[in-house]
Formats: C-alpha cells, structure tokens, sequence
C-alpha cells in the first residue's frame, strides 16, 4: 500500500470518480479499486478532471473477505460506493474490521444502515474505528439542515424533505428497486421504527421555492431515521425524498411494483439477478456529467415540538458531486485527526455539522442556510 492509505472501492463507478476528483484537490494519495482492473483504469484516465496530477494507482480485486483484507491492509480508511450495500457490504466492512481500516459508503439503504449499527458498531467503537455509512448529498445535506434546526432547544420531531435534479446513476437505480423488494421503509415515531404503508402513494409536499406541490416518496425510508434512534434531543424522524422531474416520479412506482410482481415468487439470488436486469431497462448508462444550472438540491427539514419550530433550508447544485466531496473530505479529515465519535456514526456525528457545512460552501455546492425559528 506504501503511501496510499485511502481505498475508494468502486472507484469506476459515477459517485466513485467524483470521490477521486475531490481526493485529487485534497492532495490525498488513494487506491482506485474494484473487480474490473481495464474498466477502473479507462475511468480514471478519461473521467476523472485533472487525474493527470493525482498520486494514485489502480488495483483489481475479487469481492471476497480475504482478498479485501488483503487490498485493505496498511490502509486508515475506506470509502465504499459498491452497491447495493445490504448484499455487497459485508465483506467490505468485515475487512476494514480486521486491518483497523475507518469505513464509510454512500448508501440510502435503510436496511443496511440498521445492519451497520446493531451488528458491526460494537465491534468497531471497540477498535476505535468509525462506521459511517450514508455520507451523501440526499442524506448527509438534509442531516446538516436537521443539526442547524435542532440547535434551537426544546424541538423533538423531523420533518425531512430532500429533492434533487437529474436522473439517478445505474447504481442509484439499482438500489430503489432492491430496496423496494427486499426490505420496508420506516419512520421513527417516539424512538421506535414504524413502517411506512408500501401502498401509500406518492406524499404530495409544499417544498421551498416553488409553487406547483412536489411529488415525494419514502425513498427507502432514508438515513435519517436510524442516525436519530438513539439521539436524545429527537423522538420522531420521517423523511420524504424525491427528484423535481414530476414525470420520472410518477414512474418509479410502477417501475417498482412491476418489478416486485415479477420476483415475488424468487429465491433470493435469482431475484438479485432479476432487479438488476430490470434496473438496466431503467438506466443502462452512465448520466452526463452534473450542470449546476440544471441539477439544483432541496433539503428542507422543519423541527418541531410542544412549544416551539424551526425551519431550515439549503439550497444547492450537484448532489452527486456534494456525495464525492463530503466523502473525500471525511477521508481527508481522518487521515488528520480521529472522528468526533467511534462506531457507528452519520457524517455530522462524527465530523460536525457546521464543519461539514463549510467544506460544501467552500466549493460553492450549498448556500447559506435559510433559518426560520417560532419559540
């Protein structure tokens, strides 16, 4: 490993180039892994902007525990874009585990999420080491509005909105039709999760700086849920998602309840494989390199409670690039200094959400945050 104490694991990948781009500005030397050495390399050399002047090498690896560990060993930390996390993810943190290696990744998997903390966040805080999975724009951008709310004392509840535009990634697809297959979207209702009704429908939401309603979706039931479990000031979290596209919205329900019916009766390998083929109708390609005039951010969260509210907002542009920023800088942070908290931890547990705040300003991906408070 020499000098090269970052892995970006899935470095080929839409989110895993940006994640090597924002390493590159850090100066931070790292590891472009993953299962295709000549796909890695031909990403890197042509997708990467300024990959010319980075300090990194390209290495293949088998997904296996031994062979990661192998990869893994000598490094501090590991940033992990292989998804669908709840059946690639294992592996992955089980051989962080076993070299002392950080762990973060950029999922919105709620199952995986609840996996990291009740299975693997003992055995990590043990070691020193932090979990942090889900450091991405559609959950850690809404976390940072949630910390800016919430420091108004006396509010219990969350009301999370995220949206973005664009199109979602192959991998991004792939993971809204496994998470729809394979596991339920919950809510926190008085430290408890609750699952959302899958026949819901769409919520229907008065979101900033627009007339028309948006249209939203438990997206999985998100990050936020479980990173507030255990926090003592909240008692309830539910959080809505979605992209401003109304068309692309209105598909996604069919798309999943199509590919729901056509696997009910699987065994669990033959429906991977079939979510997978069906996520490839969906999004074959890779989307076009973001344009901030047109991939524009909402994180919208009002906090409540007996006799106060607060709202906050934070407009912004590129999520995909806001993801490959917060986890290069976590990466970057962690090579200077232990995290704020061990274990298992979101991105503003364990790096602080004013400090996460300044690194999107600093490279003009968010504004200022818009605070409203009633106490």
């Amino acid at each position: 490993m020499g000098d090269k104490q970052v892995v970006v694991y899935g470095a080929s990948g839409y989110t895993g180039r940006l994640i090597c781009e924002y390493l590159r500005e850090y100066h931070v030397p790292f590891i472009a892994a993953g299962r295709d050495g000549a796909k890695l390399k031909t990403s890197m050399e042509g997708h990467v902007a300024g990959i010319e002047t980075a300090d990194y090498e390209v290495v293949e690896v088998t997904h296996d525990v031994a062979s990661l560990t192998e990869l893994f060993r000598g490094a501090s930390v590991v940033l992990n874009t292989v998804g669908p996390f709840s059946k690639w993810g294992p592996e992955v943190v089980e051989a962080c585990l076993a070299v002392g290696a950080h762990y973060t990744d950029t999922t919105g998997e709620q199952d995986w999420l609840i996996t990291c903390d009740e299975q693997y966040g003992a055995d990590f805080a043990a070691a020193g080491l932090l979990l942090a999975p889900g450091i991405a724009q559609m959950y850690t951008t809404g976390e940072i509005a949630a910390e800016v709310a919430l420091e108004t004392p006396g509010l219990d509840t969350l009301d999370i909105a995220v949206f973005w535009g664009g199109s979602p990634t192959i991998a991004s697809t792939q993971t809204i039709l496994f998470n729809a297959a394979l596991s339920g979207a919950h809510y926190l209702e008085q430290n408890a999760y609750v699952p959302f009704d899958p026949d819901a429908g769409h919520f229907h939401l008065a979101v900033p700086g627009q007339h028309e309603l948006a249209l939203a979706l438990p997206w999985g039931g998100t990050s936020h849920p479980v990173w507030y479990r255990r926090d003592p000031r909240v008692a309830s979290c539910r959080a809505l998602g979605g992209v401003f596209d109304k068309a692309l919205m209105l598909g996604v329900p069919q798309i999943v309840a199509g590919a729901l019916e056509a696997t009910k009766d699987m065994e669990p390998d033959e429906k991977y494989a079939a979510l997978a083929a069906t996520a490839a109708q969906v999004m074959s390609s890779m989307p076009p390199r973001e344009n901030p005039r047109l991939n524009k951010s909402l994180d919208s969260v009002h906090a409540s409670g007996p006799l106060g509210r607060a709202h906050c907002v934070i407009h912004g542009n590129q999520n995909y690039k806001q993801t490959g920023l917060l986890q290069a800088y976590a990466a970057y942070s962690l090579l200077m200094q232990p995290p704020k908290r061990v274990g298992f931890a979101s991105g503003c547990q364990a790096f602080g959400h004013r400090e996460l705040l300044g690194v999107l300003r600093s490279f003009g991906l968010v504004s200022q945050p818009v605070l409203t408070v009633q106490a």
